[in-house]
């Protein structure tokens, strides 16, 4: 009996055949491929057409505290820039960047910087024809990109005298160097400084003929340790510091405890204007952005350590998870511990999770958080990242061995390769992620170069004996003020008390609002 087929039941009978292939040719390709990446995998890495990174590293008086490289990229300029020499419009010879002709090209990246930073600009203009910083003779450390030229120019414009150079050797924007240099400020650094060259860079910005130093803005302590060691008796003359890193503020309580902070200190990491919005909102979405750029990896489904829930950590924690990520938290501090579990977080320790997680990212400003023990036991393409400033996190060193091979794959992307075939993917040598491989959000940036700005000024002017041989937090009517000021990008109204009102909550109607002791919110 012969079966009829209508036109469209053979079209889709065709369909089907032609489907079942296709499924058989994809399914063919996949055992080959398999059969393929498994070979790879167990193949040993030779070392042709790899870079043996083997070396040692020196490490700093003050247990690899800094922000030294142990090699850098390369790039189209292999030259170093100190045996260079170079010139600026104006004549001048005292700066050592990476190249000055790309001062105009940076002069734009600072324009556009401008744009989100209208505070700190405000800030400018309101304070420019007073100069409260007139005579101030400012040796600076930080990153040197767009962001943090427009607060260098700031100070200028303020009254102040200018030497820079970078905390990161990798977070330089080297265009952004050369327009700082070209206006005249003294500027010695450059996108992947050696070790050597990153001490070097310091020590031209504190000592030259006929200039010396009389306050320090640091972010990391790397130049303040410099000075203190090498300088002893320009740092007692120094009026005061201020430092923004978790680092740097816990080597300044250091030399504090140890009696041997001979200057004034203010601790403006943990001033509110810093801590609840550049370590929380600037990480929430700069962490995203370092690890795209870098890896292209996707975050949904992919199950991520976040090693610390300060507000680092909790910026990063919300992010990857509004992603997806299933995201494990490990915290020494149970408080901490117990928000990270009320924010729907596992809290775990390292060692119970370290076979299963796919990305690692550290944030505690401690040393050895992730060991070489933890290191040999992740699993294959797992990703370990450090978002806290200084490089002791991650055991680097310790992946410095014959054994292991590295290879670079793309700009501060390492393969680290194990004997059996097995790779980890390190990211910018265990050095600040967002920083050195990403870009950062500048509005939260104007909130703390404002907060650096007030800081100085506040410590260069005090009446001698405000503030004594001790480290110091913002005084909270200025963090208010500085939040005051980035209100207008929003165009928010702040509600006034009333007489009565202010008389009932006892407070002073301009201010300040809260006590010294209020946490405010600790997430958004």
């Amino acid at each position: 009996m012969s079966v009829i087929c209508k036109p469209n039941e053979i079209l889709i009978e065709q369909n089907m055949k032609h489907y079942t292939f296709c499924i058989s040719l994809v399914f063919s390709f996949q055992q080959i491929q398999f059969v393929e990446d498994k070979q790879e995998f167990s193949r040993f890495p030779t070392k042709t057409g790899r870079r043996s990174l083997s070396r040692s590293i020196s490490q700093s008086s003050t247990d690899s505290y800094s922000s030294a490289a142990s090699y850098t990229d390369s790039s189209d300029d292999e030259t170093s820039p100190r045996d260079k020499t170079q010139v600026n419009s104006k004549g001048g010879t005292d700066f050592c960047v990476k190249n000055i002709k790309q001062a105009e090209f940076g002069r734009r990246e600072i324009e556009i910087a401008e744009q989100d930073m209208s505070a700190l600009i405000s800030l400018r203009k309101r304070a420019q024809s007073e100069k409260p910083l007139a005579g101030a003779k400012i040796v600076g450390c930080t990153h040197i990109t767009a962001q943090t030229a427009v607060l260098i120019e700031t100070l200028v414009a303020l009254g102040a005298q200018c030497r820079w150079t970078a905390c990161n050797i990798y977070s330089t924007q080297n265009e952004v160097a050369a327009a700082l240099t070209e206006t005249g400020v003294a500027v010695f650094a450059w996108k992947g400084e050696s070790e050597d060259d990153f001490w070097w860079c310091i020590d031209r910005c504190v000592t030259t003929e006929g200039w010396q130093p009389n306050m320090i803005l640091d972010d990391g302590g790397d130049l303040t340790h410099w000075m203190y060691k090498k300088y002893p008796n320009v740092f007692k003359k120094i009026r005061g510091i201020v430092e923004e890193s978790v680092t740097g503020v816990h080597r300044l309580y250091q030399l504090s405890k140890a009696g041997k902070l001979c200057v004034p200190a203010m601790n403006v990491n943990d001033s509110v204007t810093k801590q609840k919005f550049d370590n929380l909102y600037c990480c929430r979405e700069s962490i995203l952005d370092g690890l795209k750029r870098t890896t292209d990896v996707m975050f949904g489904g992919k199950q991520v350590v976040v090693c610390g829930y300060g507000e680092v950590g909790k910026g990063c924690c919300a992010a990857l998870k509004a992603l997806g990520a299933i995201v494990y938290v490990t915290e020494i501090d149970p408080i901490c511990a117990l928000q990270a579990c009320m924010d729907g977080f596992r809290v775990v320790k390292l060692n119970e999770v370290i076979r299963l997680v796919d990305i690692i990212i550290t944030c505690t400003g401690n040393k050895n958080v992730v060991t070489r023990d933890q290191l040999d036991r992740m699993k294959n393409g797992s990703i370990v990242c450090n978002m806290g400033h200084s490089n002791t996190e991650i055991d680097v060193a310790s992946l410095r061995t014959p054994e292991l091979t590295w290879e670079r794959v793309r700009s501060q992307v390492d393969h680290v390769i194990w004997p059996d075939g097995k790779r980890v993917i390190l990211l910018a040598e265990g050095r600040l992620l967002n920083l050195s491989c990403s870009t950062v959000p500048t509005f939260v940036l104007s909130i703390t170069a404002t907060t650096q700005a007030l800081a100085l000024i506040e410590l260069y002017n005090a009446p001698e004996g405000r503030y004594k041989q001790d480290v110091y937090l913002l005084p909270k009517k200025m963090d208010e003020y500085v939040a005051s000021l980035h209100l207008a990008t929003f165009d928010a109204h702040l509600t006034e008390l009333s007489d009565e009102q202010a008389k009932y909550l006892g407070l002073n109607k301009n201010g300040p609002f809260k006590p010294n002791y209020y946490r405010y919110k600790p997430r958004s």
